[in-house]
């Protein structure tokens, strides 16, 4: 299988991944739902380092100078994913993550691990981006930090959803920022793979599933 195969297969044994009847945030009626909080083990941990750093890897082979976690779920990610790039593909890109409060004590700042420098490319590191708020807000924090360049934020799903505009969140983001948005997998390539596809013993698309998920991906996909 190939890393997305795999990471897809990863969120469906580590009951990330479910299907059913849910309600998103923004009070969307979904067949699907992804939630991260579900990793909880020292071996998922690093097996979701693994997936980010192939996706990293593939995508961005050089010019990164570091990731950046923002609090709370992207702090474990950006750690984990330095982690595997260093130990699967020789790569020490140094890490840093913000506080939600900042520090008036010590050092102080905002900012724990390595410190940004002006012209650093700095690559997000994020679990699923669904308003796009928490990518706003970290784009924003680091203009108080260095003039660094935004080159890039990595997300394990792509919704494809649309945003506060027709087009995605994620597209959202690149027009206004100009930063390229690497998936690890999009919703699409779940449905191609899991579709009467056999986990475990166990089919979690079927034929009525797969029309699901399709008919609200044209309700709320991005055009």
């Amino acid at each position: 299988m190939t890393y997305k195969e795999e990471f897809i297969t990863f969120m469906v044994r580590a009951g990330v991944l479910t299907f059913g009847d849910f309600t998103t945030k923004s009070g969307r009626k979904t067949p699907y739902f992804i939630n991260t909080g579900n990793y909880k083990t020292g071996a998922q941990a690093a097996k979701l380092g693994d997936y980010y750093a192939a996706c990293i890897q593939n995508s961005l082979p050089d010019g990164i100078d570091c990731l950046f976690g923002p609090a709370y779920k992207g702090i474990p990610l950006a750690v984990s994913a330095a982690a595997s790039l260093y130990r699967n593909y020789d790569r020490d890109l140094p890490y840093c993550f913000n506080r939600k409060e900042v520090k008036d004590h010590g050092e102080g700042g905002s900012m724990v691990g390595y410190k940004p420098q002006d012209g650093d490319n700095v690559v997000i590191v994020e679990d699923v981006v669904t308003a796009g708020t928490a990518v706003r807000e970290s784009i924003e924090l680091f203009k108080h930090v260095a003039k660094v360049n935004m080159k890039a934020l990595i997300v394990s799903v792509d919704r494809m959803e649309r945003g506060t505009r027709d087009c995605s969140t994620l597209d959202e983001l690149r027009e206004d920022y100009g930063i390229a948005v690497h998936p690890i997998v999009t919703v699409k390539e779940i449905i191609s793979f899991l579709h009467n596809r056999e986990i475990d013993g166990k089919v979690y698309i079927d034929d009525e599933m797969k029309g699901r998920m399709e008919a609200y991906l044209k309700e709320y996909g991005a055009r």
